[in-house]
């Protein structure tokens, strides 16, 4: 019985001493990580908002749902436009992330996929680029057509899906459409 308690004890001291170091490494960590993610978003704010100054787009409100950004011209500071949001939509096996640009009618603008974790060779195609190519091609089907309407093909709509990669192809045009409607709803409140 004591030689239990001993292993026990033995056992919690060691979960202590690795729940500590690893919070250590988090908190030294936390603040590289935050940058990196920033970078991020800012790369993508410049691929979903093509010919805008990064310096003319700001933050909008955001909550747990959306996180949006709007762009002015350079002479009106007061009326955005354009708009690029965050549309987020669960994938085969990860939450899949994506920038997205639209102009004040609705129309894409730009897109990129900012985070995504399905499977590789598979769903991992939503940002493949094709040789010869320089832009994802899947991504690329998403511009000049209205965000709250884009479809995949097999549901009338005009987006090809990846094969053997519907439920990821499903994933962002499904995003990519609700997240244009809250970002609509958060404009007129």
């Amino acid at each position: 019985m004591s030689e239990m308690i001993k292993l026990g004890g033995l056992l919690m001291v060691i979960t202590a001493i690795a729940a500590t170091a690893l919070a250590g490494v988090y908190s030294v960590a936390k603040p590289r990580i935050d940058e990196q993610k920033a970078m991020a978003v800012e790369q993508a704010l410049n691929t979903a908002l093509p010919n805008t100054d990064a310096e003319s787009v700001e933050s909008g409100n955001s909550n747990n749902d959306l996180s949006y950004y709007m762009a002015f011209d350079s002479d009106s500071a007061k009326k955005p436009k354009a708009y690029a949001y965050i549309a987020k939509g669960a994938g085969y096996s990860s939450m899949i992330e994506t920038m997205v640009g639209v102009d004040t009618t609705g129309t894409i603008v730009g897109m990129k996929v900012l985070s995504q974790t399905e499977t590789p060779g598979l769903g991992t195609r939503i940002e493949e680029v094709k040789y010869g190519e320089e832009k994802p091609w899947f991504q690329q089907q998403f511009i000049g057509l209205d965000a709250d309407s884009v479809a995949l093909e097999q549901n009338g709509g005009s987006i090809q899906a990846i094969t053997g990669a519907t439920i990821s192809s499903q994933a962002v045009t499904r995003s990519v459409t609700e997240g244009y409607e809250q970002l609509l709803q958060q404009r007129r409140q």
